[in-house]
């Protein structure tokens, strides 16, 4: 009887224990490292986009955990209040194959980017839709190079698919979002036939793409783009698949252009510290502003395994510098962050 209260006790305290865990917050953000949600599990937001609404978060990306429904491609959404802290707010899409001209299972859905429709009171999603067609000369491919479009009522979701088109009628590959300070929405997309990537305004509903902005000309993906302190700063990864690059930054006063030479933002050897660009964060506080470049490490074959490298930029005056990763706090309302003592 003894032996049996103890082992119960035992088993009591293991699930206490291993409860108080789960329900830890984290003390700081750990560059590179296993990043856990409210219950513990590793975040799966992979190529991702952030938007705010009133006093809340919303971080909605590729969800690669194991074992799936290989019919269907999901985007996660996670929820915060401190950029740290991450409540998992489950998938906010299940996709099927939306093209029949996609001749076979290993299309793709990549890289979505939410943004909120204050007119509308819609929240938008754009993604990445690519795969081989009929005419592909290999089994997978990217000919399809489409953006999807979703719509919901509410940032959770559930988001359901509008259509697929083709932005300014070219190819689109990698996307990313910016939101500019007069709260203007664009949409960046490579377009592999031009070499280079477009910067396009979105209309007034946000389900179309209005008009080109600029196309700059530089072979390069997972556009990024920040404005700060009357500077635009262009951020993109070279074309190397999943092996991580140099990425290089280029400014002008407008997005218009003219940009400026691409210029590395981390040491040479670095390679972006194993990482590729994915968007920026701006957090303004009482006190001061931190741009945080985001950005993920992939792990081609243990997807659900692949990293984020978030990481406080060095910028101003026509410099952004993405320093050593090192563990680091942030705090949303002063807007000021500093190194994990």
């Amino acid at each position: 009887m003894a032996t049996l209260l103890r082992h119960l006790m035992i088993a009591f305290f293991s699930l206490l224990v291993g409860s108080f865990a789960i329900a830890q917050k984290q003390a700081a953000i750990l560059p590179g490292e296993i990043w856990p949600d409210s219950d513990g599990n590793h975040i799966q937001a992979h190529g991702g986009g952030i938007i705010k609404v009133q006093k809340t978060y919303y971080w909605y990306g590729e969800q690669r955990r194991k074992d799936l429904d290989t019919n269907f491609r999901y985007v996660s959404c996670y929820s915060s209040k401190d950029l740290t802290n991450w409540k998992n707010q489950g998938d906010v899409i299940a996709l099927a194959k939306p093209d029949t001209a996609l001749v076979n299972n290993k299309w793709v859905l990549e890289r979505p980017k939410v943004y909120y429709n204050g007119k509308t009171r819609k929240f938008v999603m754009y993604m990445h839709i690519d795969g081989a067609l009929k005419d592909s000369r290999y089994n997978f491919s990217y000919d399809y190079a489409r953006v999807g479009v979703a719509i919901s009522d509410k940032a959770t979701g559930p988001f359901k698919l509008v259509k697929t088109f083709r932005p300014l009628d070219r190819e689109s590959r990698d996307i990313g979002q910016f939101i500019d300070d007069d709260g203007s929405a664009y949409l960046i997309f490579e377009s592999r036939p031009e070499k280079g990537f477009y910067i396009a305004k979105l209309s007034d509903d946000y389900l179309n793409v209005e008009k080109e902005i600029c196309f700059i000309k530089s072979p390069l993906e997972g556009g990024a783009i920040v404005h700060y302190k009357g500077l635009y700063y262009a951020v993109g990864s070279g074309l190397t698949g999943w092996a991580p690059n140099r990425n290089k930054v280029a400014t002008s006063k407008s997005l218009s252009g003219p940009w400026s030479e691409f210029v590395d933002i981390a040491p040479e050897k670095a390679k972006t510290y194993g990482s590729q660009s994915t968007m920026f964060v701006k957090v303004v506080g009482k006190k001061d502003t931190t741009v945080i470049f985001l950005a993920d490490i992939w792990k081609p074959k243990t997807q659900w395994d692949s990293r984020y490298l978030w990481m406080p930029v060095e910028i101003g005056d026509g410099k952004l510098w993405v320093p050593e990763p090192k563990p680091w706090t942030l705090d949303v309302k002063t807007g000021t962050w500093r190194y994990l003592e």
